[in-house]
């Protein structure tokens, strides 16, 4: 008896000692089963064998993580794809996939603070996609008549490579993918080095040093002309159009500069260290402000002159606000799609294609309705997270703050938003406490208020 009691107190000392599993899920309000804790992610390089429209190709994942607590496994976001094989350090891991979910146990279990390297060898398939909660669009792998695009966003970059998918977790990228000679491939990032490689095939390399949201990663294959330029203080540009629609949309993709020019005089210097447009052979019913490299269907850059700029405006004030500054949590999209909506409808109004104040009343009269339909801006109902209210109805918060406080201290508040958060996630509350230091004034009841309250509050100065 006395030695069944040893043995019971050593397996219940083992247990107390062993590292704990992984926690699967961050409790996001939107979407709480998204992201993964105990490890935090330090560098994703991805590999793509690319072979042909809507065909499944070797794509390699290489995950550079850092435990945060001791772990004897960990998970990934991991959805579709044929997987083939996983290693932590060199060493065979065993998996089990669960949903979304990818379970990594590696041979020997992980200690706090230690760095590790998780390889993940899988078949890609190029046509997995799933429907956006607002019906508008379809997200994940996008083919196109002569390759692919991707279009993560909300949650979708799971279906393309194994990561931690929440927009608070992003972390430097490095993509290579290998082509047929014919094919051109362009990523988020800095063209790095074009190389032939055997079997008449190109393998293109980029690399993104800042940190990019799996979101926002931006990938496209196809037959595409590849113009490259120069933006303000010298900052490189690449623009990328299929080769059949370059003369179609020429008038629009030289005012880039332009825009950079706007956008800089108002919130501060361009966050990275390049920029363009992407055009996608595509009629999905959204463009994506992918970091450096924004994605426009082709119809977006085929219509009027308002209609253009204003989306190019847009995603181009992504850059700024939702990629450079991501937000921390989902309910906190309205950081990100509001001052986008925002900086489009000022640009707007100074050419005079839109009045603002007009416009401003028009929303304002439908505040409370959206706030019923779809909650209130910093806390958005599922599966209404895209809509109008985190759009338009976010941008009335802006408007309301710029009432409140002047123009000149609101710009004050958003060029200092983009430089303290540059390359961080931040929240609702952070954007508070930072209006309110900037303007001297404690702004907590006033934005609450407007971003929490089931009736929209009156209009300052109306």
């Amino acid at each position: 008896m006395k030695h069944i009691r040893h043995l019971v107190a050593l397996a219940l000392a083992l247990i107390l000692i062993a590292p704990p599993a992984h926690a699967a899920g961050l409790g996001d309000p939107i979407f709480p089963n998204d992201g993964n804790t105990g490890y935090r992610v330090t560098h994703y390089a991805l590999d793509f064998a690319w072979q042909a429209t809507k065909k499944p190709f070797e794509a390699t994942a290489t995950v550079e993580a850092e435990a945060t607590q001791g772990l004897s496994s960990f998970t990934l976001d991991f959805a579709g794809n044929q997987l083939r094989e996983v290693t932590v350090d060199g060493a065979a891991a065993t998996t089990k996939r669960t949903g979304d979910k990818l379970t990594v146990t590696p041979a020997k279990a992980l200690a706090a603070q230690q760095r590790f390297t998780a390889t993940v060898r899988y078949t890609a398939d190029p046509t997995l996609q799933r429907r956006r909660s607002d019906a508008i669009s379809v997200y994940g792998w996008i083919p196109t008549p002569d390759g692919t695009v991707v279009y993560p966003q909300p949650n979708g970059a799971r279906l393309i490579f194994p990561n931690n998918d929440h927009p608070s977790q992003k972390a430097p990228i490095s993509i290579t993918i290998s082509t047929p000679a014919d094919i051109t491939a362009v990523a988020t990032g800095t063209l790095k080095s074009r190389t032939a490689i055997a079997g008449n095939r190109v393998r293109w390399s980029y690399d993104s040093p800042q940190p990019v949201a799996t979101q926002l990663v931006g990938l496209a294959i196809g037959k595409f002309t590849v113009t490259n330029g120069t933006g303000p203080n010298g900052l490189p540009l690449r623009d990328v159009v299929p080769t059949d629609l370059v003369q179609q949309v020429e008038k629009y993709r030289t005012r880039t500069p332009g825009h950079l020019e706007w956008m800089e005089k108002r919130v501060g210097k361009y966050p990275f260290d390049n920029y363009g447009i992407l055009v996608a052979h595509t009629d999905l019913g959204v463009a994506l402000e992918t970091q450096t490299l924004s994605m426009f269907p082709e119809g977006d850059l085929a219509g009027s002159e308002s209609s253009a700029e204003k989306d190019m405006i847009h995603e181009l004030a992504h850059q700024w606000f939702g990629n450079s500054v991501t937000v921390r949590q989902w309910s906190d999209l309205w950081l990100s799609e509001g001052h986008a909506q925002f900086y489009q409808r000022l640009f707007a109004a100074e050419k005079g294609w839109e009045n603002l104040e007009s416009k401003m009343r028009e929303i304002y009269s439908q505040h409370d309705s959206w706030r019923s339909t779809y909650g209130p801006p910093a806390k958005p109902t599922e599966p209404k997270l895209f809509s109008r209210m985190v759009y338009d109805g976010s941008v009335l918060v802006l408007y309301a703050l710029r009432q409140k406080v002047g123009a000149a201290t609101f710009e004050k508040i958003e060029r200092a938003w983009v430089a303290q958060y540059r390359d961080k996630a931040a929240s609702t509350a952070d954007y508070i406490a930072l209006a309110s230091r900037e303007s001297g004034t404690d702004l907590t009841a006033f934005l609450r208020a407007w971003l929490y309250d089931a009736k929209t509050p009156p209009m300052p100065g109306w």
